[in-house]
């Protein structure tokens, strides 16, 4: 059995895209030790959690281990699911019930909106955020979650949003020149919480006071200005200005994100240097495509959900399908399942019979974050698609 070093050094020169990212992570911490090292993934709770979900996590995830092993484990390390539960409610999503009663709560922060299924969550943002936690601990990932309603009523966030404050002609500067003219005209990082109304006001604003740490902004309704902090929660951030703060105020090491938010990464990584500070080390993950190559979209249902593909199949044989070239666009529908339930079984029971090198780059080590499990008696697809079809039936 090889010695912990051995391992250690096999790892820092593994071409397992964990590893080399990890091996980033590494360099940072290098360059400006700490003590801890921030993984974080995003979640919007407008929706539920989903297969693309699952594959951010468990990629995360991945990450997060190879780190440890580079690191000895020397170096504690967590794992945030942030939930963005203060954005807008813009639209009512069709898959819900009462949906006039959700009509009425249009603009409002999702933890304002009342819960269409039950009286049993506080509001919109807090049942999805209960199946969001559900989802990952069925899974058992390792994350602790987080809310931005949370961090911003809390005061979480209000020394971050005070130095927002402090540079907000330089996050203009960067912002502005992106937008079109019409957009430029009203544009404002800040989105104040309308005290008469609750709902989140995309308006510009008309005066700024950093000593007060206060913002003036023109009420739509009234026409009257209206003074407000900054703290407390009384406002939150566009969503680019809002994704930098939070790195800024939490110091996240580590964030990717799909290849569509490449610009908004660059753009928020920018905004996060100008306030002082350090963008964390990620990558952009390619997008998913269904069988005729086209991008899925929750909206138009193209593509298998994660319980179609859990019907007939375990979830390391996502988790394997999510570590196979994260950086590569793949066709997500039912005819990649057989392959990654036979591959997963094939790697799994090939693990005990390779050298150290071999295992650190089998991806059966990453889905199990170092320990795979000894194998019994192998498992094919058309056995899997066997017994649930008798269950079934």
């Amino acid at each position: 059995m090889a010695c912990a070093e051995d391992v250690r050094k096999a790892a820092e020169q593994s071409s397992a895209w964990p590893f080399e990212e990890a091996r980033k992570l590494v360099a940072r911490l290098n360059k400006k030790p700490k003590d801890e090292v921030l993984f974080e993934t995003g979640y919007g709770p407008s929706g539920l959690p989903h297969i693309g979900t699952f594959g951010e996590v468990a990629r995360t995830s991945m990450v997060r281990h190879a780190f440890r092993l580079l690191t000895d484990d020397k170096i504690r390390t967590r794992l945030l699911a942030f939930s963005d539960d203060m954005d807008g409610f813009r639209k009512v999503p069709d898959n819900v019930p009462n949906k006039e009663m959700l009509t009425a709560h249009l603009g409002k922060p999702l933890t304002r909106v009342p819960d269409p299924f039950s009286n049993e969550y506080p509001s919109f943002g807090h049942h999805n955020n209960a199946r969001l936690r559900a989802f990952l601990d069925r899974f058992g990932f390792d994350y602790e979650f987080a809310s931005a309603t949370d961090y911003y009523t809390s005061g979480r966030f209000d020394g971050a949003m005070q130095r927002l404050l402090e540079v907000y002609d330089k996050v203009m500067d960067i912002i502005l020149p992106t937008l079109g003219p019409e957009r430029r005209a009203t544009y404002s990082p800040f989105l104040p919480i309308s005290p008469t109304t609750g709902q989140v006001l995309y308006v510009p604003m008309v005066e700024r006071n950093v000593s007060k740490g206060t913002v003036v902004y023109v009420d739509p309704d009234s026409g009257e200005k209206v003074e407000t902090t900054v703290t407390g929660g009384r406002v939150k951030c566009q969503w680019k200005a809002d994704w930098a703060m939070r790195w800024f105020a939490l110091g996240v090491d580590y964030e990717m994100a799909g290849k569509d938010l490449i610009d908004s990464v660059k753009l928020s990584g920018r905004i996060c240097a100008a306030m002082g500070g350090t963008p964390p080390e990620g990558f952009n993950y390619e997008l998913f495509l269904d069988e005729n190559g086209q991008k899925i979209s929750k909206s138009k249902g193209n593509g298998l959900t994660i319980d179609e593909w859990l019907r007939y199949a375990s979830p390391e044989s996502l988790a394997l399908f999510m570590y196979r070239e994260p950086k590569s666009a793949k066709r997500l529908y039912f005819d990649v399942i057989p392959r990654n339930v036979d591959d997963y079984q094939q790697f799994l029971d090939g693990y005990a019979r390779q050298d150290l090198k071999q295992q650190l780059g089998n991806p059966s080590w990453h889905i199990h974050g170092g320990r795979p499990p000894a194998v019994d008696m192998p498992v094919t697809f058309q056995m899997l698609r066997t017994l649930v079809s008798t269950s079934n039936a």
